[in-house]
């Protein structure tokens, strides 16, 4: 059963959520999660298998440029998630699934997300799903603070 995540699953949802995205912390998370909740651009979905939460799909509308994409906005898959022990069952499409008939359902004829160059799972994933590779990026930061305090 995948189902519309409330404001009393942002706890369920970041002790999850900390296992992908292992740089942040349960609490930041969770206020995330929360954000996203209350925000009618953005939607959770949380995937149950004998009433034990397995996995979570984390979706949105983005109105700025989205790579390969001719429309706006367009749901955009912010994070995909399924426990080790629940995976190649299907529960990650019914989440994606659920993702874009959301996004639909608000209008978008497009439906993208991202993955990092090395996340070959994910890459595998998203291909299998039908999605289709629309670039590769690297991207690029510098600090300019020190910069400018030595001028």
């Amino acid at each position: 059963m995948v189902i519309r995540a409330t404001k009393d699953d942002s706890r369920v949802l970041a002790e999850m959520a900390v296992k992908m995205w292992s740089s942040h912390t349960i609490e930041d998370l969770e206020a995330s999660f929360t954000d996203a909740i209350n925000n009618k651009n953005a939607m959770l979905f949380i995937k149950y298998s004998d009433n034990l939460p397995v996995g979570f799909a984390q979706c949105g509308l983005r109105t700025d440029y989205v790579e390969g994409t001719n429309t706006s906005p367009v749901g955009y898959l912010e994070g995909i998630f399924v426990e080790e022990d629940y995976r190649n069952r299907g529960y990650a499409k019914e989440l994606l699934d659920a993702c874009e008939n959301w996004a639909k359902d608000k209008g978008c004829s497009e439906f993208a997300s991202d993955c990092e160059l090395d996340n070959l799972t994910s890459l595998k994933f998203h291909l299998s799903m039908g999605f289709d590779e629309a670039n590769r990026i690297i991207c690029f930061k510098k600090n300019i603070w020190r910069l400018s305090n030595s001028i």
